[in-house]
């Protein structure tokens, strides 16, 4: 028996932080929704009680220091698995990508896992579970569209954006999260985009109010690091993106467009700047 699992990108339309907890990490407040750019797992058992994992990509670890390895490690101890399995990997997402990549990787894993040992765990288990993996696993765990609450474990189910292109652009370059959050001054922040206003544009299908509420505190860090970032989002806007935002802490910029007839001069202007480049879909 196979278990096939996709791994959805996820963007983030809105980003926020309140402030710094006393355990260190950020009080946040995100709209994150996903979009048609996939990883895809393969899950099969073995016959010796160990996990192995293989993928196309020459440039991720295939270890525990791989977030699906680790998703397996613990649903196997957590619910006393006796059994192997081998999980390959096709990666398409960019790796630190501020795209959630390794976190969708884990939360498939988690899924595939539970059908294929039949362990009947429930999704707010598995979302749980998650949680000690990574902070956005548990989105990835449930899909769809989210307000992330917390370290952005809490979700609140959303209607999902209209149906819209996603162009998305990584420069070559890789940004550690948790570098960003913490050269981050909460304290600081000049101007908080608004939870409220992001999902009532959302809930009333209005997709240029959307591309109007679109923001993230972490650019302000990112973008003085890394001015290649702007330079990406400046041109993005400037080939006819009805919106452009940086997903979240970098260094990937996407943009928002509806009409069709604007995706492959967006998509083949911004080719000039980066490689990996990518015209997708919404998924709604």
């Amino acid at each position: 028996m196979k278990v096939y699992e996709k791994a959805p990108a996820k963007i983030n339309l809105m980003l926020d932080v309140l402030h710094k907890r006393e355990d260190g990490f950020h009080e946040v407040e995100m709209v994150m929704t996903m979009v048609d750019l996939a990883d895809r797992l393969e899950m099969e058992p073995l016959g010796r009680d160990t996990i192995i994992i293989s993928s196309q990509a020459g440039y991720i670890p295939l270890d525990e220091k791989n977030l699906a390895f680790k998703a397996a490690k613990l649903i196997k101890e957590r619910y006393e698995v006796k059994q192997g399995v081998y999980i390959h990997l096709d990666k398409k997402i960019p790796v630190a990508a501020g795209l959630a990549g390794g976190s969708s990787d884990a939360a498939a894993a988690l899924r595939g896992l539970n059908r294929l040992w039949k362990l009947g765990i429930p999704e707010e288990e598995l979302q749980r579970l998650g949680a000690e993996l990574g902070s956005d696993v548990p989105f990835c765990v449930a899909g769809g569209t989210a307000i992330a609450r917390g370290r952005g474990e809490r979700l609140e189910r959303i209607a999902n954006p209209p149906q819209c292109w996603v162009i998305l652009a990584k420069p070559p370059i890789n940004v550690s999260t948790a570098d960003v959050y913490g050269r981050l001054r909460a304290d600081k922040i000049r101007k908080h985009p608004s939870l409220r206003q992001m999902t009532e544009a959302i809930a009333s299908q209005q997709f240029h109010r959307i591309c109007a509420q679109l923001g993230n505190v972490l650019e302000d860090v990112t973008l003085a690091a890394y001015p290649q970032v702007l330079q990406l989002k400046e041109t993005m806007l400037r080939l006819g993106a009805d919106g452009a935002l940086m997903s979240g802490s970098g260094p990937t910029v996407f943009g928002l467009v509806t009409k069709e007839s604007k995706v492959a001069r967006i998509y083949n202007g911004l080719r000039g700047f980066c490689k990996e480049v990518y015209a997708v879909r919404m998924l709604t």
